[in-house]
């Protein structure tokens, strides 16, 4: 029997809490509600949620400070809902590690789609493929294996959240190739995702704060266009 996805819903609203649960039990998800930010990483051990939807505006701990705290520990992907449509709160929680942002109020069919969608991304390693089946790119210094998700820099493991890592395997598995913002949405974001080109750039400022420039590579920007990986001695 295949056990159910579970998503820990964060809102300190319990009657969009409930409501949110209800729309994703129809959808055969497990879920559990946390009313406050201390409870997250608790449950985060006893729950262990395959996807987080987490309110920004919670008391005490706000949904910003629980995001950084999840980030830091676990890979699981993080859907941030909340009433303020600011361009600069999103790109805040997009830098903060949340693979998604949600405007209240929203569509029940809109929330459960871009679960799937964040879902269908984060691709679970739960058996050692055969060598053939390898995804991995290697340059001077830098491993990028896409099938058990693991990034290796000037010989160290580098954390790294999954749609990130996704991001510089693309890019490095097509050496100078040019890619505009909106190319690299299609391919990595996919349809269902409902946002701006901002999305690409904040990732990519993610990616250059971990991996810096090296002497053969690096993450190019070319300006008006979008991104490539530039080889210098492929």
């Amino acid at each position: 029997m295949v056990s159910k996805q579970k998503i820990l819903i964060v809102d300190d609203d319990n009657n969009i809490a409930e409501l949110i649960s209800l729309y994703l039990t129809k959808e055969c998800f497990e879920t559990l509600i946390a009313n406050d930010g201390e409870s997250v990483m608790p449950a985060m051990e006893s729950f262990v949620p395959s996807l987080i939807l987490l309110d920004i505006m919670l008391p005490g701990m706000d949904g910003y400070q629980v995001c950084r705290e999840v980030r830091a520990k676990y890979p699981v992907p993080i859907i941030m809902l909340s009433a303020k449509g600011e361009v600069f709160d999103k790109v805040l929680g997009l830098e903060l590690g949340a693979d998604d942002y949600i405007e209240k109020p929203f569509d029940s069919k809109e929330l459960v789609a871009r679960c799937k969608a964040v879902l269908r991304r984060y691709k679970t390693v739960t058996a050692a493929p055969a060598a053939t089946d390898e995804k991995c790119v290697h340059y001077t210094d830098l491993a990028v294996n896409l099938t058990n998700y693991s990034v290796h820099y000037k010989g160290r493991t580098i954390d790294m959240p999954p749609k990130e890592l996704e991001l510089l395997y693309f890019l490095a598995s097509s050496p100078n190739h040019v890619f505009t913002r909106e190319q690299l949405l299609d391919q990595l974001w996919g349809y269902e995702y409902i946002g701006d080109t901002r999305t690409v750039d904040v990732h990519i400022k993610r990616l250059r704060e971990k991996i810096k420039d090296h002497a053969n590579w690096k993450i190019s920007t070319i300006w008006g266009i979008g991104y490539k990986f530039e080889v210098r001695n492929p």
